[in-house]
């Protein structure tokens, strides 16, 4: 496979409004690499992010953003009916509203999925907002539902968090529910594949966890979501320039998707 001449690595958010002005942790940040040098950006709102995103997709360009693509097995064929992880990104797409202040129905959309599925998974949510088919904190019995808790990846990365929290520390679910709509108008762009779910192309996508270079990232400093996306870039292009993406890129076909990098901290590390 070709070098890639452009990584970008997105910091993903599913804030309910604009981020501040000022440039803030947990909020959007884009990291990008490439032969001219290393720049980050800075978003308020997930609208000014893709635009940015989709005029960067330019020759041959590797996207990581750092929200899972894939559910835990079983969890797409029984929404969709389809055992894709596409399906349920179409899905979503069609269910998700995201204005371009941020606002949102991801919580109403995660009740939704729990009414259809007799009780979870999704669970979190503010307090004060009332939704009681989304319990506010973990009720939910996995195995009587006949869903993992867990994605297969996540033995890899135990720091990861489960794809059906959807609010408080370290939840991603809500960068998902977020996050998918634009993998799926993204993946609508020719020539563009998104791993592992398709075969690498030109401008491929990846979920990514810039956590994996959390030892870097703090000896390095500033602004956590801005520097972990700088390293990050840096290091899958790196490797891509060596030739030494290959041997993260060798796992197969899943419709849970797939961090790209686990189980390569190391490597990733290396190639700082």
């Amino acid at each position: 496979m070709r070098p890639f001449d452009r990584v970008i690595i997105a910091d993903w958010s599913a804030a309910s409004k604009p981020s501040p002005r000022r440039p803030s942790a947990d909020a959007i940040w884009l990291g990008v690499a490439d032969r001219s040098g290393e720049t980050t950006q800075y978003h308020r709102t997930r609208a000014s992010a893709e635009a940015a995103i989709v005029g960067l997709l330019r020759g041959r360009v590797l996207l990581g953003c750092d929200f899972p693509m894939g559910y835990p097995a079983g969890f797409a064929e029984r929404l969709t009916g389809v055992a894709r992880a596409e399906a349920v990104w179409d899905w979503l797409a069609a269910r998700i509203t995201d204005g371009p202040d941020n606002a949102n129905n991801r919580f109403a959309v995660a009740a939704d999925i729990n009414r259809q599925f007799g009780g979870g998974p999704f669970w979190g949510r503010p307090a004060g907002l009332t939704l009681p088919d989304l319990p506010e904190r973990k009720e939910v019995n996995y195995p009587a539902l006949g869903l993992p808790e867990r994605r297969v990846v996540e033995r890899l990365v135990p720091r990861a968090q489960p794809v059906w929290k959807l609010y408080t520390t370290g939840a991603v679910g809500s960068q998902s529910l977020m996050g998918l709509p634009q993998i799926h108008r993204l993946s609508q762009t020719p020539g563009v594949s998104v791993w592992p779910f398709q075969p690498p192309t030109d401008l491929m996508i990846a979920e990514v966890y810039p956590s994996l270079l959390d030892r870097a990232v703090r000896a390095a400093g500033g602004i956590k979501d801005q520097t972990q996306v700088q390293l990050l870039a840096r290091a899958l292009f790196r490797l891509s320039a060596s030739g030494g993406l290959a041997a993260l890129l060798d796992v197969p076909p899943t419709e849970e998707g797939w961090i790209l990098g686990a189980g390569h901290s190391a490597t990733l590390e290396a190639a700082l």
